[in-house]
């Protein structure tokens, strides 16, 4: 068919997903695309999916529709995790041309250009056991905060997850080139990066032999000795991947920012064994405790699901407990969803919706709390806030070392940079309001 000279991409998912969607925008870029929005009706409409979110295939569907009503045209790719998991469910949803699984997505481009006439659907979809080899992947649609994909797959078998079929096996880049991509983001004007993996504690199995050539730790440690002007963080850790040295690190370095993000999944420990974790509470615990001895500041984030086949009603108050009195700073709570070829959607037991739906509520007014406390006590304190450059309504955003959620009025010279604030309490909408620092100098100079 004609090659298209516009296209214009939607995600769906996780920060991993993002980062990408935004290589294969680069990729399309460099074969002469030029990316536009969807309500342009652009001539290519890529959509990268996610297994995890709910009604994926609901959502699969909009998103096309969307596409398709702003030009009937449009070649539409659908790609991800979805892809990889439901190719033919895909496939019979009217005006999708190209359904690309996980290894194919990173030729998008080529496959495009191949696609010889609309209105016949393609299925291009390996077998998840024959992807192999990594590649890095990261966002550049925001130059303040860059998230940098270091890790992919999974080797875990949770009872209830679809990311090791989506994904594959666990792989991962190398130190050299981790180091790489920093330097590039380094020279491309960002301020922040986040390390991100499927399974980032994980890092280190080389993808081609499946050996282990280093570790978290030891990409960690270079990137100390790399000493780049940037604020590293780390997106999600298991608890058991979490070692005592990376903690240590991370707090004896200005480098690494006190934020940790934690999945619990449940706070009962009969839940986490049908779960097929790795970890108890009190190994959770234990990690939770590590770090607020080392960084008392640190921001710890928890992921928790509600309505696990089987979860009594003790038990699910013996999560709401634990996460009640354990020193966390928010959650991200979902609800259960069954997922097809996972051995969970065989377990007897299933929790009407009604009453996850009711757990849910009640973990999210309590991550509501645990994040005002935590944010609250931190008022009056001098913060180094990294500033986003939109303007949202005459405001413009920024997050403090420990993820903190700062307001302040717009300010063109405050985008992109990381400013001296003292933190000053909430306003009416319920935002953490901040000062700048010379301002209050300056005013205590007049006064």
């Amino acid at each position: 068919m004609k090659q298209g000279r516009t296209i214009a991409f939607h995600t769906l998912g996780c920060k991993l997903n993002f980062a990408e969607t935004s290589s294969l925008g680069k990729q399309f870029r460099d074969a002469g695309y030029q990316k536009v929005l969807l309500e342009d009706g652009p001539d290519v409409f890529l959509l990268n999916t996610c297994s995890v979110t709910e009604n994926a295939d609901r959502e699969c569907r909009t998103v096309v529709n969307r596409a398709l009503a702003v030009n009937p045209d449009a070649v539409v790719v659908v790609t991800g995790c979805f892809a990889q998991l439901k190719p033919e469910a895909i496939s019979d949803i009217p005006g999708v041309d190209l359904v690309l699984g996980a290894s194919e997505k990173f030729n998008a481009v080529s496959f495009v250009e191949s696609k010889q006439h609309k209105g016949s659907t393609s299925i291009h979809a390996c077998d998840i056991d024959s992807v192999s080899g990594f590649v890095s992947s990261r966002s550049s649609d925001d130059r303040t905060r860059v998230f940098l994909k270091v890790q992919d797959g999974c080797d875990y078998s949770c009872s209830f997850c679809t990311i090791p079929l989506a994904r594959g096996n666990s792989r991962s880049n190398t130190i050299s080139g981790v180091l790489n991509e920093i330097q590039s983001i380094v020279d491309s004007g960002a301020r922040e990066v986040v390390l991100t993996g499927i399974n980032l504690g994980d890092f280190g199995l080389d993808p081609e032999t499946n050996q282990r050539t280093g570790t978290l730790y030891d990409l960690l440690s270079a990137i100390v000795d790399m000493n780049p002007p940037l604020r590293i963080r780390l997106s999600s850790v298991e608890p058991n991947l979490l070692e005592n040295r990376i903690i240590e690190l991370v707090a004896g370095s200005a480098l690494f920012m006190p934020h940790f993000h934690m999945p619990l999944q449940s706070g009962s420990d009969a839940v986490l064994g049908r779960m097929r974790r790795r970890y108890r509470t009190d190994l959770y615990s234990d990690r939770v405790r590590a770090i607020k001895d080392k960084m008392p500041h640190a921001s710890i984030g928890v992921d928790v699901i509600v309505g696990f086949p089987g979860e009594t009603e003790e038990e699910f108050m013996q999560t709401f407990d634990y996460l009640r009195e354990l020193d966390v700073s928010y959650l991200h709570v979902f609800t259960y969803s069954e997922r097809d070829h996972t051995l969970a959607a065989e377990m007897e037991g299933a929790i009407p919706q009604h009453i996850r739906k009711q757990r849910n509520k009640m973990l999210r007014i309590l991550s509501e709390k645990k994040q005002q406390a935590f944010s609250e006590s931190h008022v009056g304190t001098h913060q180094e806030v990294l500033f986003e450059s939109e303007n949202k309504n005459g405001m413009m955003f920024g997050y403090t070392p420990n993820y903190i959620r700062v307001a302040s009025e717009f300010r063109s010279e405050y985008a992109n940079q990381i400013i001296g604030m003292q933190l000053s309490g909430f306003d009416s909408s319920g935002m953490m309001r901040g000062n700048s620092l010379s301002e209050i100098v300056m005013h205590s100079i007049k006064h």
